[in-house]
């Protein structure tokens, strides 16, 4: 005879690995061309004037300027907001 009760399954034991989604700069903060500014699921935020989107939805900067969050008609932008070339340092 078994001296052990034999061990039950369980249904509890995975955990997905973390996805480090969400705004990765903020408004108004100064970033260069191919600067990820947003990763999400799906196009919760929609990329503007300046911004280009990725096929996972990543809105990233297409050009160096200053990062604009703007609302236009309901909906979140991403927006470069494109700086003079002799005030970078």
């Amino acid at each position: 005879m078994a001296h052990k009760k034999s061990g039950g399954s369980s249904r509890n034991g995975r955990d997905s690995n973390p996805k480090y989604l969400g705004l990765k700069v903020g408004d108004g903060q100064h970033i260069h061309a191919g600067t990820i500014i947003v990763r999400q699921r799906g196009s919760r935020m929609l990329n503007g004037a300046g911004v280009g989107i990725g096929r996972d939805h990543t809105l990233f900067a297409l050009e160096t300027g200053h990062v604009k969050i703007v609302t236009r008609g309901g909906r979140k932008l991403a927006v470069i907001a494109e700086v003079d070339r002799d005030t970078i340092h």
